[in-house]
């Protein structure tokens, strides 16, 4: 299942889509029901798990409608789903979520098996799969992934063996890059999918490759003397006389205020400081030893160039923040381009 929510996690939901299923992925998951309804209004007709609860009987009729599976935490969930697909001439798939241990979306682990079994003899519901999702698998030898496994395996142990149609699935992409054991009959890849390993140990595991770069046009060049103050409080002060570019992109971009005086960019093999605030649609670089840039060259935020290159995991450690933050904080505004 290649997860594709939060707009691909910054890539551009479609595109990901359409490149993981020509790429051999099965099915597709989002978090709303909006992103499943872009999916399918894009033409895209593979399976859909949303992957946050929804309860609202509209939502669900909607869900229905366009073939999304939603994910239920209750025996409640169940039946409200049971009554609105009667008389609608088709069964509801469904996916019943368990709470092994993330304490956040399933139903409880007590109930687990008295849920599945109730939901599968609901007549209007098809149970297309159970799965949970793992805590710690990004956490080096953390016992609760195991103690997770273990959990899942009893309450799927615990179910009429006749249900062999069910897609039973745990691993996100930690347990799939960390254990074949957590891998049953589905994959969730989230953030390896996009290139990205979700731990430092995990990062040799398959060779990733970031399938994202960010970049953006110098909009204008500036010289100043030494001593002048750089964007809102000044809070970069030139100590030479400096040649200043000004890039068109800036944190309602996705580029985050927070990063303001951490970060570089690359251009033909070189790393340009970034100084000043950054701002809502602009920052600065330092280009006073680049007298090749010029007003319209391309700079990289994010990405290679050449032998350099800015990975979304050294944005996180400046902002102490994650790379799936950084990734999926990049705007609608900001194009997204194929290549």
């Amino acid at each position: 299942m290649a997860v594709v929510k939060a707009d691909g996690y910054g890539h551009g939901a479609e595109t990901v889509a359409s490149a993981a299923l020509q790429g051999g992925a099965h099915s597709l998951g989002v978090a709303t029901l909006q992103e499943g309804l872009e999916l399918r209004r894009a033409g895209i007709d593979a399976p859909v798990l949303l992957l946050s609860n929804v309860h609202d009987p509209e939502e669900l009729r909607t869900c229905l409608h366009w073939r999304l599976m939603p994910t239920l935490s209750s025996l409640n969930d169940a039946e409200l789903c049971n009554q609105l697909a009667a008389g609608s001439g088709r069964r509801f798939n469904v996916q019943l979520k368990i709470d092994t241990g993330m304490t956040r979306l399933g139903c409880d682990l007590a109930d687990s098996r008295k849920t599945a079994v109730a939901l599968q003899a609901m007549p209007n519901l098809n149970l297309a799969g159970v799965y949970s999702h793992l805590a710690c698998a990004d956490e080096p030898d953390d016992p609760l992934t195991t103690q997770q496994q273990q959990r899942f395996c009893d309450v799927i142990a615990s179910l009429p063996q006749e249900e062999s149609t069910i897609c039973r699935h745990l691993a996100n992409s930690a347990g799939t890059l960390l254990n074949r054991n957590l891998h049953h009959d589905l994959v969730r890849v989230g953030l390896a999918l996009y290139g990205h390993a979700p731990a430092p140990h995990l990062s040799g595991v398959i060779p990733l490759q970031p399938a994202l770069a960010v970049r953006a046009k110098v909009s204008l060049i500036r010289e100043v003397p030494a001593g002048t103050g750089v964007s809102y409080g000044h809070r970069f002060i030139t100590a030479r006389p400096s040649r200043l570019a000004v890039v068109g992109i800036g944190y309602a971009d996705g580029v985050l205020r927070s990063l303001s005086n951490r970060i570089h960019a690359l251009h033909h093999n070189r790393t340009l400081p970034q100084v000043g605030a950054i701002t809502m649609d602009q920052l600065l670089l330092d280009a006073t030893d680049a007298p090749d840039l010029h007003r319209g060259s391309t700079v990289t935020l994010l990405g290679r160039d050449g032998d350099l290159e800015v990975t979304p995991q050294s944005w996180s450690d400046h902002s102490a923040s994650i790379p799936w933050e950084i990734l999926c904080g990049f705007k609608r505004r900001l194009p997204r381009v194929q290549v």
